[in-house]
């Protein structure tokens, strides 16, 4: 596993350290003007969510394989997009009600709900593949071409694949 500290990705450099993922502090201080130049991002595929049970383990898959895990430890929801790939995600109660907003009920288990959330977001151009802790802790694979991703306050960091990115993402005009 490559061990790593990061970048100025939108050149592609790397700078390696001890670590077996780039830790959420380093990902905003590293790569936070490189966000702040970046346009803004809206989300404009409605989403599938249910409420999470504490406990519950999600795996996340995209078109090229797992992505991350996820278990839930506090109120959160899980999320499943409507991307080819469908996957899925557990975001936080607090997270969720600030990025959503309910549309209808789909079945007994789904709701449907649209994006309100915004994001800045850069284009990982270095050739290796790499990872970073994700904000819940747990390893998340990052890849040539995919997109590290926040939220406009810089709370977070996460990577978003490429695929799924242009699946759900556009530039807000």
């Amino acid at each position: 596993m490559k061990k790593l500290l990061l970048l100025g990705l939108l050149i592609g450099n790397l700078a390696y350290a001890n670590t077996n993922g780039v830790s959420q502090e380093a990902l905003k201080t590293q790569l936070k003007t490189s966000l702040e130049n970046s346009g803004i991002f809206e989300k404009f595929k409605p989403i599938f969510a249910r409420e999470a049970k504490i406990g519950e383990v999600i795996k996340t898959y995209t078109k090229d394989g797992l992505e991350t895990t996820n278990t839930v430890v506090e109120p959160s929801y899980i999320v499943k997009n409507t991307t080819d790939a469908k996957e899925e995600y557990a975001v936080t109660k607090s997270k969720f009600e600030k990025r959503y907003k309910f549309i209808k009920k789909e079945n007994k288990e789904w709701s449907i709900f649209q994006p309100i959330g915004e994001i800045k977001a850069i284009k990982v151009k270095n050739d290796d593949t790499f990872f970073i802790i994700a904000p819940w802790g747990e390893e998340m694979i990052v890849k040539k071409g995919d997109f590290l991703v926040s939220p406009l306050d810089y709370s977070e960091i996460y990577r978003i694949a490429n695929k799924e990115f242009f699946e759900t993402y556009r530039l807000k005009k």
